[in-house]
């Protein structure tokens, strides 16, 4: 990560270095910004951020050793006095792509409507189907009146897709049609695909202006402390969990088993269970576990139904996934982003759990009741506070846009609106520690084995 003393006086801080247009147009122009003329928006002192406003990424620190600890900062979010667009001149894009999360549709709405009524705006276009919409679609125009009632529904307006990215087709596109100001919404490898599409924009010496907007309803994108959709994920997982805890309790020895989102993070299983509290057991991909002998998830679930004659277990798609037999094709499979196909640990828990309790105890009941409510999950419109977020999301990027900045993601660090690299949102993940409190959090409340072997 490139970064820069931001001053004498602060010698121990340094600010990561954020893209500008005018790295590579040293002599563009800059302009008051529009806010200032806006007749219904007044801003009062304080509203605009300057050059040395920061946000430290780390503000919890052991003090026990004998040096000053580094601090690493980035530029805080937020309107700039000066901008370089004129908003007759501008022509703005809007892309979705990867998966459904709650939100998307809010984040669209809001871009539109943040360009047109803060900046005077008037050319907003929708890229649809995602990355091969750029090369294989016309543009959707939009305005205030279609996008509306956007932030009410689910999903996305200007529809989505995996894969399809082609650098050359893409940067072809947004040359052909002008667009001087692009803005990506998707999760990790959209963010892959927006550091390229950046880094081919500044090769061929175009001015335009590049942001991403992260989106993961696994919360898998590291530096920023959550991405949008989350909140609303952990509160539709528990109308699964509630289901799974019905349908156990009213079973003899019934175990309720519900498979949350989380390829390669348990965000979402461990924020739930700790939000349930009826989960006996989560199994994350972080942690290894084990189904048998001493300390092993089954012999743990026993003693649970000994002990109060039903079980919940919650578990992350992409927990266990070594364990799951597969043949060689399967082993080979890769969806259309690239990613190995996970196959459903869900089921095979369920089938592993039944085999496990006829060998052990045979003729006795036994109900294994499983919950996939993953697409009803990724589908619902977003919660309020996800509503909130998207807004200030999408607004925090038309700021930075506006004032020049480019190859950036806009988010909240430490609960402030930062401006981070592209590039660092692109390589950074945000897995699960289960070294720390939040894990701790999670085995106090279920007291489930820590799965290592004696």
């Amino acid at each position: 990560m490139a970064t820069a003393k931001i001053s004498d006086q602060h010698p121990q801080i340094a600010v990561a270095d954020l893209p500008h247009l005018t790295d590579d147009f040293p002599n563009l122009e800059t302009r008051t910004n529009p806010l200032q003329t806006n007749q219904f928006f007044h801003p009062i002192d304080g509203f605009y951020a300057t050059s040395t406003d920061i946000v430290l990424r780390r503000i919890a620190f052991d003090l026990s050793g004998n040096t000053s600890p580094a601090h690493v900062a980035y530029r805080r979010a937020g309107p700039r006095r000066t901008v370089y667009f004129e908003p007759e001149s501008v022509r703005a894009a809007i892309v979705t792509c990867g998966g459904l999360c709650p939100g998307m549709n809010t984040v669209i709405r809001e871009l539109v409507v943040g360009l047109w009524e803060l900046y005077g705006v008037r050319r907003i276009y929708g890229i649809v189907a995602g990355y091969r919409g750029f090369y294989s679609m016309e543009p959707v125009e939009l305005n205030l009146k279609l996008v509306d009632n956007w932030h009410k529904r689910g999903g996305t307006a200007l529809r989505t897709s995996r894969g399809g990215f082609d650098l050359k087709k893409i940067v072809d596109a947004i040359e052909n049609h002008g667009f001087n100001q692009v803005y990506i919404t998707g999760g990790d490898g959209t963010m892959r695909g927006a550091v390229k599409i950046f880094e081919e924009i500044r090769r061929r010496n175009l001015q335009v202006a590049v942001t991403g907007i992260p989106k993961t309803v696994d919360n898998d994108i590291g530096i920023i402390d959550r991405s949008f959709g989350f909140q609303t994920a952990v509160e539709m997982a528990q109308q699964a969990i509630n289901a799974a805890h019905v349908e156990a309790e009213s079973a003899v020895n019934g175990i309720g088993l519900v498979k949350l989102m989380g390829r390669s993070t348990g965000h979402i299983a461990l924020h739930a269970t700790l939000s349930s509290r009826d989960v006996d057991c989560c199994l994350i991909p972080e942690m290894e576990f084990y189904l048998e002998g001493n300390g092993g998830l089954f012999p743990f679930l026993e003693q649970r139904l000994k002990e109060n004659g039903h079980a919940v277990l919650v578990v992350a798609e992409g927990a266990g996934q070594r364990m799951i037999p597969r043949t060689e094709a399967q082993k080979e499979e890769r969806d259309e982003s690239g990613n190995p196909v996970f196959l459903d640990v869900g089921g095979w828990l369920k089938t592993e759990l039944k085999n496990w309790w006829e060998r052990t105890h045979p003729g006795e009941l036994f109900t294994v009741k499983y919950i996939d409510p993953t697409y009803m999950i990724r589908a619902v419109p977003a919660n309020a506070t996800d509503n909130s977020y998207c807004t200030l999301l999408a607004h925090s990027a038309i700021h930075g846009v506006m004032a020049g900045y480019t190859g950036f993601v806009s988010g909240p660090i430490n609960g402030n609106y930062s401006y981070i690299p592209l590039k660092e949102v692109a390589e950074a993940k945000n897995e699960v520690n289960t070294r720390d409190h939040k894990w701790a959090w999670v085995r106090s409340v279920t007291n489930q084995p820590d799965f290592v072997k004696s």
